[in-house]
């Protein structure tokens, strides 16, 4: 399998899942700025619509969302426990979280990076933001990961998105919840290989 990623960007959650997973994968940088691979490559003849994470199997079949890649890869490595079996209860609720953090927070973040968003509009898009992470952080009490116990695909793309908060000048500090978790995350040998492998580690 191959992963186009960029660093600190979606990405990074699928790329997090591959490491935890244990499964063979080449990473391939894939800028987003330049749309170019190292070779030179444009990377739009690769992905159309230039966006990562990109995964592309032995056989050449393709898939685009981070939240399909990454439970994609946690099906081909069951013994991982990174999602639960498909059809049961755990695993729609499972999918209740990836979709969460895909529409409220991913999503949340999105005007903060466009150098379009007018800078009036950008305090109301960080109140948003921070209503539902408080609202996250109260469901995050006595619970190690997202799900309960279990590190799962879903904790992934959560410390993966909630990761930009620094970037923007939204402050999460006074979640504390939230901040144990991730800190917890952020513990883990495969999101330290990960981050180091997209250069946010040393």
């Amino acid at each position: 399998m191959k992963l186009f990623y960029s660093p600190g960007a979606c990405s990074l959650a699928p790329h997090i899942v591959l490491h935890e997973s244990g499964l063979p994968f080449e990473g391939v940088l894939a800028s987003t700025k330049t749309h170019k691979l190292a070779d030179g490559t444009d990377y739009y003849t690769i992905n159309p619509l230039g966006y990562v994470p990109f995964l592309v199997l032995d056989d050449g079949r393709t898939l685009r969302e981070g939240q399909v890649i990454s439970q994609y890869i946690a099906d081909q490595a069951p013994a991982s426990g990174l999602t639960p079996a498909a059809g049961t209860w755990e695993r729609y609720k499972l999918q209740e979280w990836l979709s969460f953090i895909s529409s409220e927070l991913h999503k949340g973040f999105s005007p903060l990076f466009n150098p379009a968003t007018p800078d009036a509009f950008k305090p109301a898009v960080k109140d948003r933001l921070l209503q539902r992470l408080t609202w996250l952080d109260g469901e995050l009490a006595d619970k190690d990961y997202l799900t309960g116990s279990t590190f799962t695909v879903a904790d992934a793309y959560l410390f993966t998105v909630t990761n930009w908060a620094g970037f923007v000048g939204l402050d999460i500090s006074g979640l504390a919840n939230l901040a144990a978790v991730r800190a917890r995350i952020a513990a883990r040998p495969a999101v330290q290989a990960a981050m180091k492998a997209e250069g946010l580690l040393k």
